[in-house]
Protein backbone atom coordinates (compact mmCIF):
# COMPACT_ATOMS: atom_id res chain seq x y z
CA UNK A 1 0.00 0.00 0.00
CA UNK A 2 1.26 3.44 -0.85
CA UNK A 3 1.83 6.34 2.26
CA UNK A 4 -0.19 8.70 2.17
CA UNK A 5 1.24 12.20 1.36
CA UNK A 6 0.70 15.48 3.60
CA UNK A 7 1.51 18.66 2.41
CA UNK A 8 3.87 20.54 4.83
CA UNK A 9 3.62 24.54 5.21
CA UNK A 10 6.96 25.92 6.73
CA UNK A 11 7.42 29.24 8.53
CA UNK A 12 11.33 30.23 8.15
CA UNK A 13 14.11 29.56 5.80
CA UNK A 14 17.14 30.05 7.57
CA UNK A 15 19.42 28.04 9.84
CA UNK A 16 16.40 25.79 10.92
CA UNK A 17 14.36 26.14 8.25
CA UNK A 18 17.40 24.31 6.18
CA UNK A 19 17.31 21.59 8.17
CA UNK A 20 13.50 21.02 8.51
CA UNK A 21 13.65 21.40 4.72
CA UNK A 22 16.70 18.34 4.73
CA UNK A 23 14.64 16.45 6.74
CA UNK A 24 11.62 16.27 5.64
CA UNK A 25 12.81 15.82 2.01
CA UNK A 26 15.22 12.80 3.66
CA UNK A 27 13.09 10.75 5.74
CA UNK A 28 11.51 8.74 3.44
CA UNK A 29 13.51 7.85 1.38
CA UNK A 30 15.61 6.01 4.51
CA UNK A 31 12.84 5.39 6.38
CA UNK A 32 11.34 3.41 3.76
CA UNK A 33 8.61 2.51 3.28
CA UNK A 34 7.98 5.60 5.28
CA UNK A 35 4.57 6.17 7.62
CA UNK A 36 3.77 9.12 5.15
CA UNK A 37 5.52 11.27 2.57
CA UNK A 38 6.17 14.91 3.38
CA UNK A 39 5.40 17.23 0.35
CA UNK A 40 7.18 20.58 0.48
CA UNK A 41 4.38 22.66 -0.28
CA UNK A 42 4.81 26.14 1.12
CA UNK A 43 7.70 27.96 2.61
CA UNK A 44 6.64 31.08 4.06
CA UNK A 45 8.73 34.16 5.03
CA UNK A 46 8.72 38.33 5.17
CA UNK A 47 11.67 38.87 2.02
CA UNK A 48 10.48 37.55 -1.45
CA UNK A 49 14.16 38.00 -2.61
CA UNK A 50 15.02 35.36 -0.16
CA UNK A 51 11.95 33.48 -0.57
CA UNK A 52 12.46 32.48 -3.71
CA UNK A 53 16.29 31.81 -3.13
CA UNK A 54 15.26 29.27 -0.49
CA UNK A 55 12.33 27.66 -2.44
CA UNK A 56 15.00 27.02 -5.52
CA UNK A 57 17.73 25.60 -2.63
CA UNK A 58 15.35 23.80 -0.50
CA UNK A 59 13.01 22.26 -2.80
CA UNK A 60 9.81 23.88 -2.01
CA UNK A 61 7.10 24.20 -4.81
CA UNK A 62 5.34 27.38 -3.61
CA UNK A 63 6.39 30.70 -1.58
CA UNK A 64 4.11 32.76 0.66
CA UNK A 65 4.99 35.78 2.39
CA UNK A 66 2.19 35.86 5.08
CA UNK A 67 1.35 32.81 7.69
CA UNK A 68 -2.28 33.45 7.74
CA UNK A 69 -2.48 33.06 4.36
CA UNK A 70 -0.89 29.89 4.20
CA UNK A 71 -2.13 28.14 7.42
CA UNK A 72 -5.66 29.09 5.78
CA UNK A 73 -4.90 26.51 2.75
CA UNK A 74 -6.92 23.46 3.02
CA UNK A 75 -4.47 21.86 0.98
CA UNK A 76 -1.33 22.39 4.60
CA UNK A 77 -1.75 19.20 6.38
CA UNK A 78 0.97 19.71 8.42
CA UNK A 79 2.70 23.40 9.71
CA UNK A 80 6.59 23.87 10.91
CA UNK A 81 7.60 26.96 12.59
CA UNK A 82 11.05 27.77 12.51
CA UNK A 83 10.49 31.23 12.85
CA UNK A 84 11.94 33.51 15.76
CA UNK A 85 10.57 32.76 19.20
CA UNK A 86 8.16 35.81 18.93
CA UNK A 87 6.23 34.02 16.32
CA UNK A 88 5.96 30.58 17.66
CA UNK A 89 2.53 31.43 19.79
CA UNK A 90 0.30 32.85 17.26
CA UNK A 91 1.27 30.69 14.18
CA UNK A 92 0.74 27.31 16.29
CA UNK A 93 -2.59 28.49 17.80
CA UNK A 94 -4.10 29.58 14.62
CA UNK A 95 -2.69 26.14 13.01
CA UNK A 96 -4.10 23.83 15.95
CA UNK A 97 -7.60 25.53 15.16
CA UNK A 98 -7.43 25.17 11.44
CA UNK A 99 -6.51 21.60 12.18
CA UNK A 100 -2.82 21.15 11.11
CA UNK A 101 -0.31 19.36 13.20
CA UNK A 102 2.47 21.35 13.87
CA UNK A 103 6.52 20.82 14.82
CA UNK A 104 7.63 23.84 16.50
CA UNK A 105 10.87 24.86 17.41
CA UNK A 106 12.01 25.28 20.76
CA UNK A 107 11.73 27.03 23.12
CA UNK A 108 8.26 26.48 22.70
CA UNK A 109 7.08 30.07 23.67
CA UNK A 110 8.76 33.15 24.90
CA UNK A 111 7.15 31.97 28.71
CA UNK A 112 5.06 28.85 30.18
CA UNK A 113 2.19 31.56 30.11
CA UNK A 114 2.30 31.39 26.30
CA UNK A 115 2.84 27.92 26.15
CA UNK A 116 0.54 26.86 28.16
CA UNK A 117 -2.24 28.57 25.89
CA UNK A 118 -0.24 26.82 22.97
CA UNK A 119 -0.58 23.32 24.59
CA UNK A 120 -4.51 24.15 25.63
CA UNK A 121 -5.13 25.03 22.19
CA UNK A 122 -3.41 22.14 20.25
CA UNK A 123 -5.32 20.04 23.14
CA UNK A 124 -8.45 21.67 21.94
CA UNK A 125 -8.34 20.68 18.83
CA UNK A 126 -7.10 17.37 18.54
CA UNK A 127 -4.10 17.81 16.40
CA UNK A 128 -0.52 16.16 16.84
CA UNK A 129 2.06 18.82 17.90
CA UNK A 130 5.76 18.17 18.63
CA UNK A 131 8.85 20.65 20.31
CA UNK A 132 11.72 20.35 18.04
CA UNK A 133 14.30 19.34 20.52
CA UNK A 134 16.49 17.08 18.27
CA UNK A 135 18.79 15.81 20.63
CA UNK A 136 16.56 13.18 21.81
CA UNK A 137 16.97 11.64 18.70
CA UNK A 138 20.53 11.12 18.71
CA UNK A 139 21.25 7.34 18.94
CA UNK A 140 23.99 8.04 21.76
CA UNK A 141 21.57 10.40 23.45
CA UNK A 142 18.29 7.28 23.18
CA UNK A 143 21.23 4.46 23.98
CA UNK A 144 22.15 6.56 27.15
CA UNK A 145 18.18 6.07 27.96
CA UNK A 146 18.15 2.51 27.07
CA UNK A 147 20.74 2.17 29.91
CA UNK A 148 19.52 4.06 32.32
CA UNK A 149 15.82 2.76 32.44
CA UNK A 150 17.34 -0.60 32.45
CA UNK A 151 19.44 -0.02 35.41
CA UNK A 152 22.92 -0.12 34.48
CA UNK A 153 23.95 3.40 36.34
CA UNK A 154 21.94 2.70 39.28
CA UNK A 155 20.16 5.47 40.96
CA UNK A 156 21.27 8.79 39.82
CA UNK A 157 22.88 11.15 42.04
CA UNK A 158 23.88 14.16 39.71
CA UNK A 159 23.00 15.78 36.22
CA UNK A 160 25.78 18.10 34.88
CA UNK A 161 24.86 19.70 31.86
CA UNK A 162 27.30 22.41 29.65
CA UNK A 163 26.35 24.28 26.33
CA UNK A 164 28.61 26.70 25.17
CA UNK A 165 29.57 28.72 22.31
CA UNK A 166 31.26 32.16 21.72
CA UNK A 167 30.10 33.33 18.42
CA UNK A 168 28.92 36.67 19.77
CA UNK A 169 32.24 37.62 22.12
CA UNK A 170 33.48 40.23 19.18
CA UNK A 171 31.75 43.21 20.96
CA UNK A 172 31.53 44.84 17.14
CA UNK A 173 29.12 41.85 16.63
CA UNK A 174 25.83 43.24 15.38
CA UNK A 175 22.40 43.22 17.93
CA UNK A 176 20.64 40.11 16.35
CA UNK A 177 17.42 39.04 16.89
CA UNK A 178 18.48 36.54 19.27
CA UNK A 179 19.92 39.30 21.70
CA UNK A 180 16.64 41.28 22.38
CA UNK A 181 14.54 40.12 24.63
CA UNK A 182 11.28 41.12 22.84
CA UNK A 183 12.24 38.46 19.57
CA UNK A 184 14.10 36.08 21.61
CA UNK A 185 12.94 35.80 25.26
CA UNK A 186 15.97 35.46 26.34
CA UNK A 187 19.63 34.49 25.60
CA UNK A 188 21.12 31.27 25.55
CA UNK A 189 19.48 30.57 28.66
CA UNK A 190 16.40 30.09 26.13
CA UNK A 191 18.44 28.86 23.37
CA UNK A 192 21.37 26.55 25.19
CA UNK A 193 20.23 25.66 28.48
CA UNK A 194 16.62 24.99 27.21
CA UNK A 195 18.04 21.34 24.99
CA UNK A 196 19.84 20.86 28.20
CA UNK A 197 17.31 21.25 30.40
CA UNK A 198 14.82 18.98 27.93
CA UNK A 199 17.66 16.29 28.04
CA UNK A 200 17.44 16.07 31.87
CA UNK A 201 13.85 16.01 31.44
CA UNK A 202 14.34 12.85 29.26
CA UNK A 203 16.98 10.80 30.73
CA UNK A 204 16.31 11.51 34.98
CA UNK A 205 13.32 13.65 35.21
CA UNK A 206 11.72 16.78 36.61
CA UNK A 207 13.01 19.18 38.31
CA UNK A 208 11.81 20.51 41.46
CA UNK A 209 13.94 23.60 42.23
CA UNK A 210 15.88 25.89 40.78
CA UNK A 211 18.77 28.99 41.72
CA UNK A 212 20.21 31.24 38.33
CA UNK A 213 22.67 33.53 37.92
CA UNK A 214 22.81 35.79 34.45
CA UNK A 215 25.08 38.07 33.17
CA UNK A 216 25.35 40.42 30.16
CA UNK A 217 28.66 41.30 29.15
CA UNK A 218 28.27 43.25 26.83
CA UNK A 219 25.60 45.99 26.99
CA UNK A 220 25.58 47.38 23.75
CA UNK A 221 26.31 46.78 20.42
CA UNK A 222 25.73 47.92 16.95
CA UNK A 223 22.77 48.30 15.24
CA UNK A 224 22.41 45.12 12.86
CA UNK A 225 22.59 45.43 9.43
CA UNK A 226 21.04 42.95 6.84
CA UNK A 227 21.75 39.66 8.36
CA UNK A 228 21.52 35.68 8.32
CA UNK A 229 19.81 33.85 11.31
CA UNK A 230 23.11 34.32 13.30
CA UNK A 231 23.84 37.39 12.24
CA UNK A 232 26.68 36.95 10.01
CA UNK A 233 26.54 40.99 8.87
CA UNK A 234 28.46 43.52 9.99
CA UNK A 235 26.41 46.21 12.25
CA UNK A 236 27.09 50.26 11.94
CA UNK A 237 29.52 50.96 14.98
CA UNK A 238 28.45 54.49 14.91
CA UNK A 239 24.90 53.19 16.25
CA UNK A 240 24.75 51.23 19.02
CA UNK A 241 21.40 49.63 20.53
CA UNK A 242 21.48 47.76 24.43
CA UNK A 243 21.21 44.23 24.13
CA UNK A 244 18.04 43.02 26.13
CA UNK A 245 19.21 39.58 26.98
CA UNK A 246 21.96 37.73 28.93
CA UNK A 247 25.23 36.17 27.76
CA UNK A 248 25.37 33.28 30.28
CA UNK A 249 22.90 31.72 32.48
CA UNK A 250 23.91 29.06 35.17
CA UNK A 251 21.32 27.41 37.35
CA UNK A 252 21.38 24.38 39.99
CA UNK A 253 18.35 22.50 40.13
CA UNK A 254 17.44 19.57 42.35
CA UNK A 255 15.35 17.04 40.74
CA UNK A 256 11.64 15.35 42.19
CA UNK A 257 13.73 11.99 42.58
CA UNK A 258 16.36 13.72 44.76
CA UNK A 259 18.82 14.07 41.92
CA UNK A 260 21.46 17.84 42.20
CA UNK A 261 21.81 18.88 38.90
CA UNK A 262 23.82 22.13 37.38
CA UNK A 263 23.22 24.02 34.23
CA UNK A 264 25.45 26.37 32.33
CA UNK A 265 25.23 28.20 29.10
CA UNK A 266 26.97 30.77 27.57
CA UNK A 267 28.16 32.53 24.54
CA UNK A 268 31.47 33.86 25.88
CA UNK A 269 33.47 30.18 25.85
CA UNK A 270 36.16 31.21 23.60
CA UNK A 271 36.77 28.46 21.62
CA UNK A 272 33.78 26.44 22.04
CA UNK A 273 31.64 26.33 18.91
CA UNK A 274 28.62 24.43 19.76
CA UNK A 275 30.40 22.35 22.85
CA UNK A 276 26.58 20.40 24.42
CA UNK A 277 27.74 17.69 27.20
CA UNK A 278 26.09 16.31 29.82
CA UNK A 279 27.34 13.69 32.20
CA UNK A 280 25.03 11.64 34.62
CA UNK A 281 26.22 9.82 37.87
CA UNK A 282 24.61 7.15 39.23
CA UNK A 283 25.21 4.48 42.19
CA UNK A 284 26.27 1.98 40.27
CA UNK A 285 27.76 4.13 37.00
CA UNK A 286 27.93 6.93 34.86
CA UNK A 287 27.20 7.88 31.43
CA UNK A 288 28.74 10.97 29.47
CA UNK A 289 27.62 12.42 25.78
CA UNK A 290 29.30 15.11 23.57
CA UNK A 291 27.90 16.34 20.88
CA UNK A 292 31.04 17.18 19.02
CA UNK A 293 31.28 13.39 19.36
CA UNK A 294 27.70 12.75 18.68
CA UNK A 295 28.65 8.91 17.54
CA UNK A 296 30.01 8.16 20.37
CA UNK A 297 28.74 7.61 24.64
CA UNK A 298 31.29 6.86 27.43
CA UNK A 299 30.10 4.32 29.98
CA UNK A 300 31.14 3.51 33.89
CA UNK A 301 29.96 0.62 35.53
CA UNK A 302 30.89 -1.25 38.33
CA UNK A 303 29.92 -4.14 37.50
CA UNK A 304 33.61 -4.68 35.37
CA UNK A 305 35.91 -6.31 37.12
CA UNK A 306 38.07 -4.19 39.34
CA UNK A 307 41.58 -4.67 37.06
CA UNK A 308 39.38 -3.22 34.11
CA UNK A 309 36.89 -0.23 35.59
CA UNK A 310 37.18 3.11 33.91
CA UNK A 311 35.60 4.72 31.46
CA UNK A 312 35.05 2.82 27.79
CA UNK A 313 33.90 4.57 24.70
CA UNK A 314 30.90 2.87 22.92
CA UNK A 315 30.54 3.53 18.89
CA UNK A 316 26.96 4.38 18.63
CA UNK A 317 26.88 2.99 14.95
CA UNK A 318 25.81 -0.81 14.91
CA UNK A 319 22.61 -2.08 13.99
CA UNK A 320 21.63 -3.03 17.82
CA UNK A 321 21.42 0.69 18.66
CA UNK A 322 18.87 2.76 18.60
CA UNK A 323 17.94 4.16 14.55
CA UNK A 324 20.92 1.50 13.83
CA UNK A 325 20.57 0.32 10.11
CA UNK A 326 18.53 2.84 9.30
CA UNK A 327 21.89 4.71 7.30
CA UNK A 328 24.76 3.37 6.29
CA UNK A 329 26.26 -0.30 7.38
CA UNK A 330 27.74 -0.77 11.02
CA UNK A 331 31.03 1.60 12.05
CA UNK A 332 29.48 4.70 9.73
CA UNK A 333 28.86 7.58 11.52
CA UNK A 334 26.09 10.01 11.27
CA UNK A 335 25.84 13.84 11.94
CA UNK A 336 23.35 16.61 12.98
CA UNK A 337 21.24 16.94 10.16
CA UNK A 338 20.22 13.16 10.80
CA UNK A 339 18.86 13.89 13.95
CA UNK A 340 16.26 16.01 12.58
CA UNK A 341 15.38 13.32 10.21
CA UNK A 342 14.93 10.82 12.54
CA UNK A 343 12.67 13.65 14.66
CA UNK A 344 10.58 13.97 11.06
CA UNK A 345 10.10 10.48 11.56
CA UNK A 346 8.51 9.86 14.88
CA UNK A 347 6.20 12.81 14.08
CA UNK A 348 4.88 11.14 10.84
CA UNK A 349 4.69 7.92 11.73
CA UNK A 350 2.50 9.47 15.53
CA UNK A 351 0.23 11.42 12.87
CA UNK A 352 -0.43 7.94 10.53
CA UNK A 353 -0.58 5.80 14.17
CA UNK A 354 -2.37 8.16 15.77
CA UNK A 355 0.18 7.28 18.15
CA UNK A 356 1.79 9.81 21.73
CA UNK A 357 4.43 12.54 20.32
CA UNK A 358 7.70 13.45 22.15
CA UNK A 359 8.39 15.94 23.41
CA UNK A 360 4.90 17.63 23.28
CA UNK A 361 3.80 20.81 23.87
CA UNK A 362 3.18 19.39 27.83
CA UNK A 363 7.47 18.82 27.64
CA UNK A 364 7.34 22.27 25.77
CA UNK A 365 4.97 24.05 29.12
CA UNK A 366 7.58 22.42 31.74
CA UNK A 367 10.39 23.53 29.99
CA UNK A 368 9.24 27.27 29.81
CA UNK A 369 8.46 26.97 33.79
CA UNK A 370 11.34 25.79 34.58
CA UNK A 371 13.50 28.61 32.15
CA UNK A 372 10.93 31.05 34.01
CA UNK A 373 11.89 30.00 37.55
CA UNK A 374 15.56 30.50 37.00
CA UNK A 375 14.79 33.88 35.50
CA UNK A 376 13.35 34.36 38.42
CA UNK A 377 15.49 32.95 40.62
CA UNK A 378 18.38 35.09 39.48
CA UNK A 379 16.08 38.39 39.72
CA UNK A 380 15.34 37.69 43.37
CA UNK A 381 18.77 35.61 44.18
CA UNK A 382 17.03 32.75 45.73
CA UNK A 383 15.80 29.52 45.15
CA UNK A 384 12.34 29.07 43.26
CA UNK A 385 10.06 25.86 43.13
CA UNK A 386 8.71 25.22 40.36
Amino acid sequence: MEARKLNVGMLGYAFMGKAHSNALRQMPHFFFPPPAVPVLKVICGRHEADLKKAKAQLGWEETMTSWEEMIKRKDIDVFVNCGPNNVHKEPCIKAAEAGKHIICEKPLAMNAHDAEEMALAVKKAGVKAMVAFNYRRVPAIRLAKKMIDDGLIGKIYHYRATYLQDWIMDPKFPLVWRLQKDVAGSGPHGDLNAHILDLSAFLVGKVGSVCGMVETFIKERPIQGAAGDLGAAKGDASKLGKVTVEDAAIFMARFENGALGTFEATRFAKGRRNFNRIEINGSKGSVVFNLERMNELEFFSEEDPKFAQGFKTINVTENAHPYGGIWWPSGHIIGYEHTFTHEVFEFFKAIEEDGPVSPSFEDGVYNNKVLDAVLESAERGTWVSI
